[in-house]
């Protein structure tokens, strides 16, 4: 596998790596090229500003060191758009999928009006590659011989970006954005010493981490709470406004929250994004979707699925599709849900 996979000479052509593993061996490290993300650059003295005004998360503070989740909304405060964005040098830059990244860079650039800012489609100028699990950090060394201590770190050096993400299995997790020549290069040695995965493994680890990933089924179907948003860091709500911002304050401070997103597995694969699900104690109408899933096993998908809280308190079952389909198992999340207080709320 390991001859195989360093012959491929062209880490932009995402069809290169479709015949790697979908899915990981029990407890090994991988390493995934993450073809599927778009990456939009954006430049210009007043970048940081008007980023600010559109987005759920500080950009003025953003520090160079430092990685963080942000969401885009509509007006109705329905997330369009989940990121990662980070800051390099005088550049900050916005990670998605590509499926969305020209529709949402576009509707982003309507909004410049004069600032001093401009938005670039760098997607095909950066290599990401997604590293996971306990060796990981040995295979960086050659190129990163100090690692990024917590997630959301960030260290850049000659070889690129190195972000620590949020931590999968109890193990960490790396992006290592890079140049083609660089990815092409270390590719035989990342490869001979980590599991070498498609991107769908990569996908896997984001819903084990509990990170949600907004796609075109699932634009304009959550605020950021239904999908614990403000929960993993991606939402400030102390910053000033953004498109959306009323409501999202709204759903955090007006009454406890009724919906949540949950980890799940289920016996079934090919289970899409945006697909509803149902309660046996209330079959008529759904009860939640499903936000990201991926296969596990050759027969087994996990989860993160949006669902009403009294959904999970009934004594039903939760099914997908509809009540006659296959039935959710829920699992613990890898971080605590915990609501508003009174004491929290703004002066």
């Amino acid at each position: 596998m390991n001859q195989i996979t360093s012959t491929w000479p062209d880490f932009s052509q995402q069809q290169a790596f479709e015949t790697l593993p979908a899915t990981v061996d029990a407890g090994a490290s991988f390493v995934a090229p993450l073809t599927d993300l778009g990456l939009i650059a954006l430049t210009g003295e007043e970048a940081a500003s008007f980023l600010h005004t559109q987005l759920t998360n500080d950009v003025q503070n953003l520090a160079v060191g430092q990685a963080r989740l942000a969401g885009y909304c509509s007006p109705k405060g329905r997330l369009l758009a989940t990121f990662l964005m980070w800051k390099s040098n005088d550049t900050i830059f916005l990670q998605l999928p590509r499926s969305l990244q020209a529709a949402i860079q576009k509707r982003l650039q309507m909004f410049v009006m004069r600032a001093k800012a401009k938005l670039t489609d760098v997607s095909d100028a950066q290599i990401v590659l997604g590293l996971a699990g306990n060796a990981a950090g040995a295979a960086l060394a050659p190129w990163f011989p100090t690692l990024p201590n917590a997630p959301y770190a960030k260290i850049d050096n000659d070889y690129g970006t190195l972000i620590r993400v949020a931590d999968a299995n109890s193990t960490p997790r790396y992006q290592w954005i890079t140049s083609t020549g660089h990815a092409i290069t270390a590719w035989p040695q990342l490869s001979a010493s980590l599991q070498p995965v498609a991107a769908s493994a990569w996908r896997l680890s984001e819903i084990q981490a509990g990170i949600p990933q907004i796609t075109l089924p699932t634009q304009e179907q959550f605020v950021p709470q239904m999908i614990n948003f403000e929960v993993i860091g991606g939402v400030n709500f102390k910053k000033g406004c953004y498109p959306g911002q009323e409501i999202v304050a709204r759903s955090q401070y007006l009454g406890k929250l009724k919906r949540r997103a949950v980890l799940a597995s289920v016996a079934a694969t090919g289970i899409a994004a945006g697909t509803e699900v149902f309660s046996s104690a209330d079959p008529d109408q759904p009860c939640g979707m499903i936000v990201n899933a991926e296969a596990d096993s050759a027969d087994s998908s996990s989860c993160l699925l949006e669902i009403k809280l009294a959904a999970l308190e009934n004594n039903g079952t939760v099914h997908i599709g509809s009540v006659n389909g296959a039935q959710l198992h829920f699992h613990t999340l890898p971080y605590s849900i915990i609501d508003v207080t009174d004491a929290e709320l703004p002066a």
